[in-house]
């Protein structure tokens, strides 16, 4: 597009930028630039240029953005996405995000925000934090501008070596979860002022929010906002000014630009309206692909997941340039005289960035960009930003699964696309049909993958805490943070590991049915009320596993009906338990090991073994099990899987559990099995066996029936009268397991070892029908269709729920919502269906109203109350 073309959102659907002011810092003394602007008042212009967008590509100039008074329609051009709270998209034409741009431009926009940010703080010392996943580079720029003493980004991503600090939640975002993982916790929790990154700030609720949540977890006096654009309103200032008051905490707010959005009525539903986008282009001649391993210190982070520090400065320019010079050698050879679009993965923006830069300032002309998580809306059109895009299989293991890549070309040239990854992502889906590389060679692009190794958190950890290199003292008890440092390995490669649990010292369960590798937090006080569990874990203030529920006590009708239950299903639950476990001796042999999935795969576990043990159709084996904590969004236990390394063959471990709901936990294994083998650990089975699989996302299981399993009724009381695990950085320290609670006093309501019992009584009643069950398991397609997690997020868009994570699928799920979170509301199949009759008794009592929806996938569904509306 040209200067004369108005933004193609603006002319057909009638969205409107307009400038407010432009700011740039007032003085050039110390090490601040000269050449920058004054504020200027434009607030009734019309931001309708689109002289920096041309064809998909920013053409903005890096003397320009540093020195030239940038209005918001130089900064930002309007796009569209489909989103029910949120229908258009500022496309920056300065962060390098969905514009392949001028790597030179990112960083000067960066430092022109960051040299606003040093006026603001002075001479005093500041902890920097960008916001996942645009603003991860920009955060990265701003902070080494400033020469902060700690950089930290918020991430998405799951990392089990990690610990989690804290994290918030972000409103309007295709994916919400903002996790803090610094390596150690005081290089960020002190009392230093804050600054927080963005690249725009549209209402300031999702800043607002954030601010909120550190605060309450580490409350400093000052907290600086730094964003490329601000377009808030004046109502929204007032309500922002408001927050910042009742926080108690000075908030300063600095942008290159301010301005306002001004939106059509109906546009959430024109633009929903509009065609399908046409996405992944294809060609009849596909390109090529090749692969590139870069060496990179194993001492310096690759960016800020889990914080970069002053002292790592010097040496990550020094690794920078080392690889730029290992890429400018492979293009030289392969594609001379072709330009080169750096592309970084989602989060990985400052390193890709910093390449581009100094392949561009060698003479190779470069211009970056990033995947993201993000879907938009693209047309082809002129003055719109999105010309073309494509949509590919997330390499990591994730349940979204779907990425997303825009514009990638360079108007009139052939661009070589470089895709800068890390080893999370460098997995069989990259390349695989579907996956980043096949569509866009499809595309003709030639594409060169570049492997960066990552930094251990935990080695970063330890580093870090042995050298005392925090930039300043602690805040007080700012966290009362203790980091865990798995795997459990002293220097000398010398195991230290807890010993393993046994009953009856910890649990009901017979010491032969199970060794627990948890660490016994009986007389920890971890209990608290649902209702404000819940409330902050939805805040983002707490995290589900370092607290528990109280323990719900049912009446006497529900016990009568657990009894009812366990009597008529016991047979159809003991031929489940029989074929898995067989399933499991046929394809993975009879030296296996069992590691349930504590606590709903732990009652499982104990049934395959006393199957295996029973030599009923076959010879008796002798099986060890074992339980290990598996936490959501924080992976396995690492201490737990040393042991188990130790104890064993790693390839003897099997991992059991109870039953699928969406396939989270799925996921949630492969990932943190992949990432304890990358840092050096042993490599474990991934393959994950369930009793049942309704979600359609494993290969082994006893049925694949949303039934109501008999150990999905109850709590500990069923479980051996172990609580759910703890993951508590106050309570587990490094090289300890994670925690449970074992609940002595409820020993005269156990049923744990009656369930166990009555099922194990039905094995001989059902022993002939193994052999055929297993057969047709065999014999059947057995490929994973993850059609679960398909209908779970077309319930979370027709009830308008934020996050699947409040949709809790299958009689097993739904029964955790009503006996440990704060229920909104039941969904059932059918009305009077008896495999969720005590699901229908435990809403009544808790008064959660029960809605039928005929075409259900699963037999019922829970969905937990946002309590934030």
């Amino acid at each position: 597009m040209n200067a004369f073309v108005k933004p193609w959102a603006t002319v057909n659907l009638g969205i409107e930028l307009h400038h407010g002011e432009s700011f740039g810092a007032r003085s050039a003394e110390g090490d601040l630039p000269a050449a920058v602007v004054a504020p200027t008042s434009n607030a009734d212009v019309t931001a309708t240029e689109g002289a920096f967008v041309d064809g998909g590509f920013s053409v903005l100039s890096a003397e320009s953005v540093l020195t030239g008074q940038l209005s918001i329609g130089e900064l930002v051009q309007p796009g569209l996405r489909r989103n029910p709270r949120r229908a258009h998209l500022l496309v920056s034409t300065v962060l390098g995000k969905h514009l392949p741009t001028d790597p030179r431009v990112v960083i000067g926009a960066g430092n022109r925000l960051a040299d606003l940010v040093r006026e603001v703080l002075g001479d005093q010392e500041a902890v920097v934090l960008g916001f996942a996943e645009t603003a991860t580079g920009l955060g990265h720029c701003v902070a080494a501008r400033i020469d902060a003493g700690c950089y930290l980004h918020s991430t998405r991503r799951n990392e089990p070596r990690a610990t989690t600090l804290t994290g918030f939640e972000e409103g309007h975002s295709h994916a919400t979860s903002h996790l803090l993982q610094p390596a150690p916790a005081a290089i960020f929790a002190n009392d230093l002022p804050l600054v927080l990154v963005d690249d725009e700030i549209s209402t300031g609720d999702t800043a607002i929010d954030a601010v909120r949540a550190l605060h309450a977890f580490a409350p400093r006096s000052h907290y600086v906002l730094a964003s490329l654009v601000d377009m808030r309103t004046p109502a929204d200032r007032i309500k922002f000014e408001a927050a910042a008051a009742e926080l108690g905490a000075r908030i300063d707010t600095v942008c290159l630009a301010s301005g306002r959005t001004d939106l059509p009525a109906g546009l959430i539903d024109t633009v929903t309206s509009l065609p399908d986008p046409q996405l992944n282009p294809v060609v009849p001649q596909t390109g090529s692909y090749g692969r590139i391993e870069l060496s990179w210190p194993a001492d310096v982070p690759e960016g800020g997941r889990h914080g970069t520090l002053r002292s790592d400065n010097a040496a990550f320019d020094i690794a920078v340039k080392s690889i730029a010079n290992e890429v400018s050698a492979r293009l030289d050879a392969e594609f001379a005289g072709r330009p080169v679009i750096v592309i970084g993965h989602e989060e990985l923006m400052y390193l890709p960035v910093r390449l581009a830069a100094d392949l561009a300032d060698a003479g190779t002309p470069a211009r970056f960009q990033t995947t993201t998580r993000s879907p938009a809306y693209v047309l082809d059109e002129p003055g719109y930003p999105l010309r073309r895009g494509f949509r590919f299989t997330a390499p990591e293991p994730d349940p979204t699964a779907a990425r997303y890549l825009y514009n990638a070309q360079w108007p009139d040239a052939d661009p070589v696309l470089l895709v800068v990854i890390d080893p999370p992502a460098d997995t069989p889906e990259l390349v695989a049909s579907g996956g980043l590389v096949d569509v866009l060679t499809a595309s003709g692009a030639d594409v060169l993958i570049a492997v960066v190794p990552g930094a251990d958190p935990r080695a970063l950890h330890a580093a870090r805490t042995a050298e005392s290199v925090a930039p300043t003292v602690a805040h007080g008890d700012s966290a009362g943070v203790t980091e865990t440092d798995a795997p459990g390995r002293g220097d000398s490669g010398d195991i230290r590991l807890p010993a393993a649990l046994h009953g009856p010292e910890f649990g009901s369960y017979a010491p032969e049915d199970v060794s627990w590798l948890l660490k016994d937090l009986s007389d920890a006080d971890l209990e608290a009320d649902v209702t404000e569990r819940e409330q902050r874990i939805q805040a983002g203030e707490a995290h589900y596993a370092e607290s528990l529920p109280v323990e719900f006590q049912p009446d006497a009708e529900y016990r009568e009906l657990f009894d009812r239950v366990l009597a008529d299903s016991a047979e159809r639950l003991a031929l489940a338990v029989a074929t898995v476990a067989e399933l499991v001796v046929a394809e993975r042999g009879e030296n296996i090991v069992l590691v349930s999935l504590a606590r709903a795969g732990t009652p499982i576990g104990v049934l395959m073994r006393r199957w295996l043990a029973s030599g009923i159709g076959r010879e008796k084996l002798n099986i060890p099990h074992y339980a290990v904590s598996i936490v959501r969004d924080r992976g396995i236990d690492a201490v737990a899987l040393d042991y188990l390394a130790h104890h064993h063959d790693p390839s003897s471990i099997v991992f059991v559990d109870g039953w699928t709901g969406k396939g989270a936990i799925t996921h949630e294994l492969t990932a943190a099995l992949d990432a304890y083998h990358a840092a050096g650990g042993a490599r474990f089975n991934d393959e994950l066996v369930v009793l049942a699989d309704p979600a359609n996302c494993v290969r082994t299981y006893g049925t694949r029936d949303d039934f109501l399993i008999a150990s999905a009724c109850l709590n500990s009381t069923v479980s051996g009268l172990v609580s759910r695990t703890v993951l508590n950085d106050t309570l587990i320290g490094p090289g300890e397991f994670h925690g449970a609670k074992f609940y002595r006093d409820l020993i005269d309501v156990d049923v744990s070892n009656k369930l166990i019992d009555t099922v194990a009584a039905s094995f001989e009643k059902i022993g002939d029908k193994v052999p055929v069950e297993v057969a047709q398991i065999q014999n059947s397609d057995r490929t994973p269709d993850w059609s679960g997690w398909a209908s779970v997020e077309k319930v979370r868009a027709e009830y308008d729920i934020s996050t699947v994570n409040f949709v809790k699928p299958g009689v097993g799920e739904t029964t955790r919502v009503l006996l440990r979170r704060v229920p909104w509301r039941v969904l059932v199949r059918e009305a009077d269906a008896p495999e969720h009759a005590h699901i229908r008794l435990l809403a009544a009592a808790r008064n959660v109203p029960v809605e039928v929806v005929p075409d259900l996938a699963y037999s019922c569904m829970g969905l937990i109350k946002e309590l934030s509306r």
